[in-house]
């Protein structure tokens, strides 16, 4: 199998200068590099640069895929919008997922290999599918990392007794679509997941308890958030929606069993799955339907040729002596027995048959076609 590693690193918050591009292109001279990315594609060879370390010094954002199984996805964001120390329940089975501090950072490494997902699959446009994933986690949002708790759910490393760390995930944005589909995340157990929503937006907050959580904000935090945004720090947004988030809560309904998924995410296969059937058995139905009627106009049409002239062409077909030729004579015959069938003349047929057998005995191939009649 020939090679494939796709590598994409993106910086949002500081574009990357003169002496950067400079630096960065001299890691692969055949590297695409901007002031905001850095692209390369390897059907040979290995990429010289270390993701780890480019990330805590230029991106925000790094996706590695390769068609060996191993697909990759970094994101950098500033510590005071993700707590590492809050990751452990969501982590504490997913041994593929790291997070660490770096500066003023955090930057969460998602490094995933399986040689069962070995596969061929360009990675252009993955990156920017689930870069929205990052400005979720700057607002507070979570989700991301209960998907990556479900895979341990998923490959049975979590107890049936163990409790959702999040009281559900829906409805799921593009970003969290993406980021399911790119890490083989069980869309049965995806679509349980969801079915309860995780209030992550202000649709699940009253405004009244947003006015109240902005309120008991101190007022010299409230002018230094004002400050920021002046100074036009991109970040003020989010961490105004993350604060209100957390003084709202999450609601008091009860967690899930990973049992409770399972067995929820067993019931929408079985729905998915005779779904899938009943279209099947639909389609099947129709295309029979069709079929018959075709077979109706064509033996309608060779009954009004009348029985003589199409044994003719049979016989012309047969003459032909090519595939095609055998082909078109047999189909013929097939018609000709239904024919024969509805007239109450098989056995004239069937003579017929033998003649033409014996007449064409040497020619091999149409012997063997003229087998599928199963006419003694």
């Amino acid at each position: 199998m020939s090679e494939y590693q796709y590598y994409e690193f993106q910086a949002i918050d500081r574009p990357l200068g003169k002496t950067d591009r400079a630096e960065l292109q001299a890691l692969s001279s055949r590297a695409r590099v901007t002031s905001t990315s850095f692209t390369n594609t390897y059907n040979y060879g290995d990429f010289r640069g270390d993701p780890r370390k480019l990330v805590e010094r230029w991106f925000d954002l790094h996706l590695h895929i390769a068609n060996w199984g191993t697909r990759r996805l970094m994101i950098r964001l500033p510590k005071r919008f993700l707590d590492p120390s809050r990751l452990a329940v969501f982590l504490h089975e997913v041994e593929w997922v790291e997070a660490w501090e770096s500066d003023e950072n955090v930057i969460v490494d998602m490094h995933f290999h399986d040689s069962a997902y070995a596969d061929w699959e360009e990675g252009e446009g993955w990156l920017g599918a689930l870069a929205s994933l990052r400005a979720e986690l700057l607002a507070g949002d979570l989700r991301l990392f209960y998907l990556l708790w479900l895979t341990a759910a998923q490959a049975g490393d979590l107890g049936d007794d163990e409790q959702e760390p999040l009281p559900g995930i829906g409805p799921l944005t593009g970003g969290l679509d993406a980021f399911a589909d790119f890490f083989h995340v069980d869309p049965d157990l995806v679509r349980a997941s969801a079915e309860r929503s995780a209030s992550v937006d202000g649709g699940g907050i009253s405004d009244s308890a947003v006015r109240d959580a902005i309120a008991a904000i101190p007022e010299t935090e409230k002018t230094a958030l004002l400050q920021r945004l002046v100074d036009g720090d991109p970040h003020v947004a989010s961490e105004v929606r993350s604060r209100v988030r957390e003084a709202a809560g999450e609601g008091g309904e009860r967690r899930r069993s990973v049992a409770d998924l399972r067995a929820r995410a067993a019931a929408i296969r079985k729905e998915r799955e005779t779904a899938a059937a009943e279209r099947r058995e639909a389609e099947r139905r129709r295309q029979a339907e069709q079929e018959e009627q075709a077979r109706r106009m064509r033996l309608g049409y060779l009954a009004a040729r009348g029985a003589a002239s199409v044994w003719r062409e049979v016989e012309t077909e047969i003459e032909r002596r090519n595939a095609a030729g055998y082909g078109r004579a047999v189909d013929l015959l097939h018609d000709l027995r239904a024919l024969a069938e509805e007239a109450g003349s098989v056995e004239e047929f069937s003579e017929r048959v033998r003649s033409l057998r014996e007449r064409h005995e040497r020619k091999r191939r149409f012997i063997e076609r003229l087998a599928e009649l199963k006419v003694s």
